[in-house]
């Protein structure tokens, strides 16, 4: 059987009609497939490879660390070389009180430790999140998650989950002295790029504190220089008891990370001893992976060319079966009249590599599917940007 066939009989799968795309190597901004076609990536494994794929220095971390050991122990036991240097490297670019790293394995398993982490500190049950918000899709994650679409067929799921509308301030009084956290994504992904407005942010974290929750914010696809800062959240003068890392967080690697201070992160540790374990949290490989790709960040200072970048696509993806576009940073959403002809330009983007060798790879938001996502890895080049953005006009009067 060919590669194709048996992913079709063998791997789980996610939808009824998976793209099934056969890729072979992937370089930069660019993904190959079998047939030797190339597709200009603007999904970036959903806002994972920030650096580019197979960045020559995250290759070379991996490399290094492969000739040191692979999984020794479970997280937390013993003192291994790469999480510790990562963890220094993230709280030393992170405000004070965000000084205790605690590596998963993914962003999903990242929130559901941010939830134990915040019943066990506070001694509260209630979780409050918003609407179309997305956190993963484990079954804690899932609670939170803000559409009864993809909660409905899995119920029951955790009690006492409140959610409020985003970008609401009246709704904010909904947030008590029973609250145990509010966990929200400092800029809405899955809605389309939803970015809070009019001081929202900065009243949420006030509401917090006057009533005791501590505030979680899921910058687990906004983080690393996404949004043009390097965590979304210094954009609004807001800093979280309990920030929620994932993708770009490995450099490609599977790793997810909840960071909160040390004194509120001990609580893990006692009554019960191991409140928290990871088998595979802060795998070596994967933390030598993250540190490499984000020493690449800051030094090469992908950062400072977000914005520009973010201003060319806008410059140029103009048309009127555009109905909006919503961006923050290379986070952006092109909006079109309905789903079907969303789809339709996806799909033609997609096929495009096998009539002209070149074609681009994009998709659409859980909550927002009218909406083709931009999102490509930081390091897209301007030729790159000028030709996605052509061959998307090219088929939007097809």
């Amino acid at each position: 059987m060919t590669n194709r066939q048996i992913f079709f009989n063998h791997i789980g799968q996610t939808s009824t009609a998976p793209l099934a795309l056969e890729i072979v190597k992937a370089e930069g901004s660019t993904l190959y497939d079998i047939n030797g076609n190339a597709y200009i990536d603007l999904i970036g494994g959903i806002s994972v490879c920030n650096v580019g794929h197979r960045h020559p220095k995250v290759i070379e971390a991996i490399k290094k660390q492969l000739d040191n050991y692979l999984h020794i122990m479970v997280y937390g036991e013993l003192v291994q070389s790469p999480q510790v240097q990562y963890a220094q490297l993230l709280t030393q670019h992170l405000p004070a009180s965000l000084n205790s790293v605690f590596f998963t394995a993914s962003g999903s398993e990242a929130t559901e430790g941010a939830m134990k982490l915040d019943k066990r500190a506070t001694g509260r049950t209630q979780i409050v999140s918003f609407k179309n918000s997305y956190h993963g899709s484990t079954q804690g994650a899932l609670s939170v998650m803000g559409s009864e679409y993809w909660q409905q067929a899995f119920r029951p799921l955790l009690p006492d989950i409140l959610q409020l509308q985003y970008n609401s301030l009246e709704d904010l009084n909904l947030i008590t002295n029973k609250t145990a956290c509010v966990i929200a994504e400092t800029i809405q992904a899955e809605a389309g790029v939803k970015v809070p407005l009019n001081g929202w942010l900065k009243a949420l974290k006030n509401k917090c504190t006057e009533t005791g929750a501590l505030l979680i914010l899921d910058e687990i696809q906004c983080g690393f220089g996404r949004n043009g800062t390097l965590w979304a959240f210094e954009q609004f003068d807001v800093v979280p008891d309990i920030l929620l890392l994932g993708k770009a967080l490995g450099g490609g690697m599977p790793l997810g990370a909840f960071i909160a201070d040390k004194k509120l992160m001990d609580t893990l540790s006692y009554n019960p001893v191991l409140g928290h374990i990871n088998t595979f949290g802060g795998h070596p490989v994967c933390c030598a992976a993250g540190y490499a790709a984000m020493q690449v960040l800051l030094e090469e200072k992908l950062i400072n060319d977000v914005s520009h970048k973010e201003q060319l696509f806008l410059s140029l993806l103009k048309h009127k079966n555009i109905k909006a576009i919503y961006s923050r940073g290379l986070m952006m959403a092109v909006e079109f009249e309905n789903f079907e002809v969303n789809k339709k330009i996806i799909d033609l983007l997609i096929a495009e590599a096998g009539v002209n060798k070149t074609g681009v790879f994009t998709d659409w938001f859980l909550f927002a599917d009218n909406c083709l996502r931009i999102v490509p890895p930081l390091v897209i080049n301007e030729e790159e940007i000028l030709k996605s953005c052509e061959l998307i006009i090219s088929k939007l009067t097809l």
